[in-house]
């Protein structure tokens, strides 16, 4: 019942996007979105242009940046983020009644390829692989990593936060974790899975998702700012963002839709 409701309703979202597409004049859209949505959106990015010949010119940083960048005056038409939306409605940034959940992404484990995976089937497996682990990476929660904010926090609830400062190697970027798992600089990685998979070309492979018990999980919501110079088009993009194609390419980069 629930998955039928789910494709009459994505159904109708598509059905909503090709009406309005028709209607829209061509035009360019800003969007400001959180780096955890980056190897969904550079998918979609180039099949939404082409279905609708709008132009998106695409701005990807951590969310605390991207949502300081807003409230500092920078404008664009859409912004895509997992921290503080209700914070930029509040103020005044985001349009109301626009703001759309439309993805939810948890944290996963990585390894340089080909080396042998850690048991994660349990909190305590977990526990036991990075308490034996010679040197772990996440993001730095301190700049906004959204994932290493997250995972700060499995560890603190794992009681190891303290016995694992000394074998944690903190990345300078996001991109900058395949280079320490791949030169042996970090035997283990965490972060969101589809920054795992879009770095796996590296030379590092997914092990699995954390534990479902201590899963934590991001959800990411767009909205169209109260900045926008064309609000129309960025109605059709959160459309988009809703239909069978769109979802179906955020379940492929290990994103579970809205």
């Amino acid at each position: 019942m629930k998955n039928s409701i789910r494709m009459i309703a994505m159904g109708f979202a598509a059905l909503v996007f090709l009406t309005q597409t028709g209607f829209v004049d061509a035009a360019d859209i800003k969007v400001l979105s959180a780096a955890g949505m980056r190897p969904v959106m550079e998918d979609l990015g180039p099949r939404f242009e082409r279905a609708t010949g709008h132009k998106l010119a695409m701005a990807f940083a951590a969310a605390g940046v991207i949502v300081k960048r807003i409230q500092d005056g920078e404008a664009g038409d859409i912004v895509i983020t997992p921290w503080n939306i209700e914070t930029l409605a509040k103020d005044g940034k985001v349009m109301a009644g626009t703001v759309t959940i439309i993805a939810r992404a948890g944290l996963g484990v990585a390894v340089r390829k080909g080396a042998p995976k850690p048991d994660i089937s349990s909190p305590e497996s977990f526990k036991s692989a990075l308490l034996g682990a010679k040197s772990i990476t996440y993001l730095n929660p301190a700049q906004d990593g959204e994932s290493g904010f997250l995972f700060a926090r499995v560890l603190d609830r794992l009681g190891i936060a303290t016995e694992m400062k000394s074998k944690t190697v903190i990345p300078k970027t996001t991109g900058a974790v395949g280079g320490l798992v791949v030169n042996g600089d970090a035997e283990i990685a965490v972060l969101a899975v589809q920054h795992i998979q879009f770095i796996s070309g590296a030379g590092i492979e997914l092990v699995g998702r954390l534990p479902s018990n201590l899963q934590e999980t991001m959800v990411f919501s767009a909205a169209i700012l109260t900045s926008a110079k064309n609000t129309e088009a960025s109605r059709v993009l959160l459309n988009f963002l809703r239909t069978l194609e769109a979802t179906t390419v955020m379940k492929e980069k290990g994103m579970d839709p809205a």
